[in-house]
């Protein structure tokens, strides 16, 4: 599962990224807006954002018909599954729903959640798009320390229920943090698999092994 971002390449370079990644035999896209280089390590950067995710959506739509970013036909045509991102726990509920409507109309297959960690938000978002037939693939992040449950919270505006929140705090070392941490994935798990079609296990910071930990847990469905 490839994340393709439309922050860095103007819309030549989208559609040559994405005829080489399907030459490549890459399959499956998440398509998403990106965020802007001020939030990186390079805070100098410029973005391009000639399209958002919607209309990345429609480009790749548009080349699994054949049709290049003119509408002209190729002669050939890619054969990428496409999926987009929303947020259940966006402040915003129903602008994050128009633009998920918005997505899945352009030709969205499949959506990626935000790191879940609140049910009654995951409940609620569904809800609301119960009506929309395509597989929801819900985020599970794995915290690691009490400074990265609050970075989520206040910075990505995933919001980390205060039982949680406290557990983190409560970690008096760095490995009884990453342990509480895994523990709150393999919860979160269990609790979401009859809601959805599937979990999205994060790496937090290539931090691998804890995704591993937490998948290793579970077990098969």
């Amino acid at each position: 599962m490839d994340h393709f971002c439309c922050r860095d390449r103007n819309l030549l370079g989208i559609q040559s990224e994405l005829l080489g990644a399907d030459a490549a035999g890459i399959r499956n896209l998440i398509c998403i807006t990106g965020d802007p280089p001020r939030m990186g390590v390079y805070p100098e950067a410029t973005a391009v954002f000639d399209v958002d995710s919607i209309g990345l959506v429609h480009i790749v739509q548009n080349l699994n018909r054949g049709l290049d970013l003119g509408g002209n036909p190729m002669g050939s045509r890619t054969a990428l599954l496409i999926g987009v991102g929303a947020n259940p726990g966006a402040l915003n509920l129903d602008e994050e729903i128009r633009r998920f409507e918005w997505k899945v109309e352009a030709g969205a297959e499949y959506v990626v959640t935000q790191p879940v960690f609140d049910l009654a938000l995951l409940e609620r978002f569904l809800e609301r798009v119960a009506y929309v037939k395509i597989p929801v693939i819900c985020g599970i992040w794995p915290l690691t320390s009490f400074r990265n449950a609050e970075f989520m919270a206040n910075e990505l505006r995933v919001p980390v229920p205060e039982p949680f929140m406290d557990r983190m705090r409560r970690a008096d070392s760095g490995e009884k943090a990453r342990q509480e941490g895994v523990a709150i994935a393999r919860e979160m798990v269990e609790r979401v698999r009859p809601m959805v079609q599937g979990v999205q296990l994060s790496a937090p910071f290539g931090r691998y092994q804890l995704a591993v930990e937490v998948a290793e847990a579970i077990g098969p469905r």
